[in-house]
């Protein structure tokens, strides 16, 4: 559960080596998410296990609050994140994920093993990749 916890605030970090990306993304993904789906090997998370999550991103940095605090920073291009870990539980961890920004919500899917990026935003049949669908805050 912790995993899937830093992967969210992971997710959330970005330092895009695209200036360009950076302004656009950040300036859009910048302030307090709160999860509001999220799904592990094709099964959706009990919401109880995800209700006090939240993740703060700012340019890229994030910081994400479960039953730990974990930071880090996250590059982004084109759609594809590496997520790494600087504090927390995932300290020194390189996780590997896909996003998109669409209609408010903010949608990652993470491969917790970090060998590749998924091939699309579901999780079915595949037991090490994690889906998370955010709101922001108000």
């Amino acid at each position: 559960m912790r995993s899937i916890i830093f992967i969210s605030l992971l997710v959330f970090g970005f330092n895009c080596s695209n200036t360009k990306n950076t302004a656009t993304h950040s300036n859009k993904l910048n302030g307090t998410w709160i999860p509001v789906r999220q799904e592990m090997a094709g099964s959706a998370l009990p919401i109880a296990s995800f209700d006090k999550q939240k993740l703060v991103i700012s340019d890229s940095n994030y910081t994400f609050t479960a039953e730990s605090v974990d930071k880090g920073i996250a590059q982004f291009n084109n759609g594809k994140m590496d997520i790494y870990g600087k504090e927390g539980v995932n300290i020194g961890k390189h996780f590997m994920a896909i996003y998109k920004y669409e209609n408010d919500l903010l949608t990652i899917c993470y491969n917790l093993k970090g060998d590749g990026y998924p091939e699309a935003f579901e999780t079915k049949s595949k037991r090490l990749l994690f889906l998370c669908i955010f709101k922001k805050e108000k």
